[in-house]
Parts: structure tokens; sequence; C-alpha cells
């Protein structure tokens, strides 16, 4: 990962956590599919796809999550389940992370 991606993870780490979320992974590889967080605030669990823009060119970071990397995110999730027998009542929530040099946005239910 580079710098700039971890340094995005963190940021977003922080926001959950500030909001009362519990990180259980980080960079985790269920199904061989990274996901950069999985985090649970009560009976919800949340696979996070975090993604970093320092300029202002090319769009928005969450255009960067199409159709391929939510079917692998959803994949990763479902692995990521299977060996957690303690998550099966669980909500499952995909939230997307946009994080640039001055903001933190987080898009719930982004998929």
């Amino acid at each position: 990962m580079n710098r700039t991606g971890a340094w995005a993870e963190r940021r977003a780490c922080l926001h959950y956590l500030l909001r009362g979320y519990r990180l259980l992974e980080a960079n985790s590889r269920p199904g061989r599919v990274e996901v950069d967080l999985v985090l649970r605030r009560g009976r919800t669990v949340v696979f996070c796809e975090v993604k970093a823009k320092l300029g202002d060119r090319f769009g928005s970071p969450a255009e960067m999550v199409g159709e391929e990397k939510q079917r692998r995110l959803r994949r990763a999730a479902e692995a990521w389940l299977a060996s957690h027998p303690e998550a099966a009542e669980w909500e499952v929530r995909f939230d997307v992370v946009c994080v640039t040099q001055r903001r933190v946005e987080r898009m719930a239910n982004a998929f």
C-alpha cells in the first residue's frame, strides 16, 4: 500500500472510531480480496472501501468503486462472514469513504 492509501485508511478509521464503531480488521483478505476496513457498531458489520484523492482532477474518489470492485467486496464479505459465525445475525453494510486533503466523506450503504 502506498503512503497516501495508508494515510486515507487511518483517517477513515478515526472517522468511524469517533462515531462509536469498533475496528474488527484492517486490510483483511477474506476470499483473497482486500477489504480496507471491517468495523462493527451494535449489530451492524460494515465492510468499508477507502478511496483517497489529493487533487481535483478526474472526478470523485467514489467513482473508482465500480461494479467489478463491488462484486469482489461482496464476495469478500461472504467469505468473512462464513469465517465469523458470531456475525450470522448481524446486519451487513457496504460503505465507501472518500478522503481528500480537506475532508472525509462517508457514503453509508453505497451499494
